[in-house]
């Protein structure tokens, strides 16, 4: 099956997707492989400045919710993120073969209340979910549940891989720490409650944890089982492989209800339309068709739209 044209207007919130090579454990949580983790996603975010409003990373995917400015800024963003994560999650936890599965997946989130909220919910109710802590806060890797709870930065150590280089290639005698840089992370609230204080929004998530937990517990109840627990959680081998998930399709977008969706849906078959006559036209040989604003032509650089102001 073809992969659908990226068509991320500017301004677009989107919920990303990445998965580790075959679903293995790589992504081990670890206190050493979420600070790494956290001060990628820091440093990432700081040299592609995307807003970042919440993250989970399980020990075989991740999940991320940002606003981008451009579809190119989403590409970079996550080029620099997962090329730097499969280097140096992929040196701490042992494994030197290809890291991720396949390309990330990136998916639109309507301007709906509703459909944002429920993203949100989403992302914040993984370890849970899955059955593997009580509530998500006890996620031992990198989550942004106790962040968004305290409203507070998440911070993570970034590595200067070039000056350990550097310093090499000049036989410097240097502890490891000179090359380790503290990065910091501010998230930022979702679009459709950036109007609430900061102690209320606080408040609107501690309602989506609470819910989080007691639909946890419920689970518990009803079963008779246990969560598996962090520290058991901790111990599985990183380069175990899990049950295989089915596969389903990704939509084009998270949409509350019909009528946006089939909207968005119009607009992307409009910029589908758009694209492939462009396409046509350099197959035939005109050397400056135009492309649809936002879109990555083939052999030619990005479209971007005009800024505003």
């Amino acid at each position: 099956m073809p992969r659908r044209l990226r068509y991320f207007p500017a301004g677009s919130l989107v919920e990303v997707t990445c998965r580790t090579m075959q679903g293995r454990f790589l992504l081990h949580p670890t206190p050493l492989v979420r600070d790494l983790t956290l001060g990628v996603l820091g440093r990432a975010a700081r040299r592609y400045p995307v807003q970042v409003h919440a993250f989970v990373f399980l020990s075989n995917h991740f999940h991320l919710l940002l606003t981008v400015p451009s579809a190119q800024r989403l590409a970079q963003f996550m080029n620099f993120l997962n090329s730097n994560l499969a280097r140096e999650v992929g040196r701490a936890v042992r494994w030197r073969e290809k890291f991720w599965g396949r390309r990330y997946q990136a998916i639109l989130v309507s301007g709906e209340e509703a459909a944002q909220v429920e993203r949100l919910r989403y992302i914040l109710s993984h370890g849970c979910k899955e059955h593997l802590v009580e509530r998500p806060t006890d996620w031992p890797g990198a989550h942004c549940a106790r962040a968004l709870l305290e409203g507070c930065p998440v911070t993570g150590s970034w590595f200067d891989r070039t000056l350990e280089y550097q310093a090499r290639r000049s036989n410097l005698l240097v502890r490891k720490a000179a090359f380790v840089e503290e990065e910091s992370l501010s998230l930022a609230p979702i679009p459709c409650w950036a109007h609430l204080s900061q102690s209320r929004y606080r408040e609107r998530i501690a309602e989506l944890l609470r819910s989080i937990e007691l639909e946890s517990a419920r689970w518990s109840k009803h079963t008779g089982a246990a969560t598996l627990g962090r520290v058991a959680v901790q111990k599985q081998d990183p380069h175990g492989l899990p049950n295989r998930p089915p596969r389903r399709p990704a939509p084009l977008v998270h949409a509350a209800t019909g009528a946006v969706r089939r909207d968005i849906r119009e607009c992307y078959r409009a910029f589908v339309a758009a694209f492939r006559r462009a396409a046509g036209r350099l197959r035939s040989g005109v050397l400056d068709p135009e492309f649809p604003l936002g879109s990555f032509p083939p052999g030619l650089p990005f479209v971007a739209e005009p800024r505003a102001g």
